[in-house]
């Protein structure tokens, strides 16, 4: 029998609170200017002050909610280091600042920690042919490429960059944080090596972005690897969850309310999943379709650019999916579009 799931703290924090959710862990919540319109920051109890757990983009927003809980809820406790669960800019955004303003010290898997170096040595090839090549070969129009690809390395304004240096966490390490352990578990599809931490023994699981409770995470395939799989990473990840986590942990993500039900969320998670697969097949066996007409069968509203984006990764990342299962085959039209049946 499938449960509810059952959320202990209603309320979100407002500006300027920290609201303790389990001994020795406090939760803020930052602003975004994004349709998710929220990032959750958890502090951990450690040695001698709190650890930072993700840290926000870098805009006034965000710097104001920090400085807000600085000068009230944590006025004169000391914050000890940081951990960065992936390199999103609304995770790692101001990494940079606070190791500059506190002098904390980075820990973060490897692979996330190298791609936000990356993404701060330069825009690549984003406006190029190969890039728009990318869209357009799947149907995508002129108009909407150019407008996907005409916010630019966007990433850029919105991250303060990491520090030169940080401490390496990776899958079925141990992160002492106090006078506790917490596993470090690392996953693909929402990100590429997404950390998270658990600590069995308080019924804590820090989830990121992996499990979060009211939507799915974004799981797309980018143009720099169109052949990528990050849906079949993703949908392993939730079952080793279910597998190796007790259910009653308190699970809190990266957005939305903390909640209990972990097992009933990855079953809704998988079953989401399963669905818009159906949805894709259903469409295909009327006549072959490129990944930018399939966009509508998932997303019924109207996008702007930085959705349309995310909303075509989405797509192509299940019908990558779907592809290597063997339900879809793929076919080009006379004017070199890709097409699925």
């Amino acid at each position: 029998m499938q449960h509810e799931l059952n959320y202990p703290f209603p309320k979100y924090p407002t500006l300027g609170e920290a609201l303790d959710v389990a001994p020795g862990v406090k939760w803020i919540r930052l602003k975004l200017p994004f349709q998710l319109n929220h990032i959750n920051i958890y502090l951990i109890e450690d040695v001698g002050g709190w650890l930072v757990l993700d840290t926000g983009l870098d805009t006034d927003d965000c710097r104001a909610g920090w400085e807000a809980v600085l000068a009230g809820p944590l006025q004169g406790m000391r914050l000890s280091r940081m951990v960065v669960t992936h390199f999103h800019p609304d995770h790692v955004g101001l990494a940079n600042w606070l190791h500059e303003r506190f002098g904390l010290a980075l820990s973060m898997p490897r692979t996330e920690y190298l791609f936000s170096v990356t993404a701060r040595l330069g825009t690549g090839d984003m406006s190029g042919e190969a890039h728009r090549s990318f869209y357009r070969t799947h149907g995508l129009s002129r108009e909407h490429t150019d407008a996907v690809l005409g916010r630019g390395h966007h990433y850029l304004s919105l991250t303060t960059g990491v520090p030169s240096s940080y401490d390496r966490i990776a899958d079925g390490t141990v992160l002492p944080i106090g006078g506790r352990d917490f596993a470090v578990a690392t996953a693909g599809g929402h990100a590429l090596e997404q950390a998270m931490l658990s600590n069995p023994a308080d019924r804590l699981f820090f989830a990121a972005d992996q499990v979060i409770a009211r939507i799915s995470p974004n799981v797309g395939v980018h143009p720099v690897e169109p052949e990528e799989n990050p849906l079949a990473a993703y949908l392993a990840s939730l079952r080793h969850l279910r597998a190796t986590l007790a259910d009653d942990v308190l699970v809190l993500p990266g957005h939305g309310l903390p909640f209990y039900g972990l097992h009933t969320r990855v079953e809704e998670l998988l079953t989401h999943h399963e669905q818009r697969c159906g949805a894709i097949a259903d469409a295909c066996r009327a006549k072959p379709l490129s990944v930018a007409e399939l966009v509508p069968c998932l997303f019924d509203r109207a996008l702007d650019a930085h959705q349309t984006g995310f909303a075509f990764g989405e797509v192509l990342a299940h019908v990558n999916y779907m592809r290597g299962r063997g339900e879809l085959a793929l076919s080009d039209d006379a004017g070199g579009v890709k097409r699925w049946r």
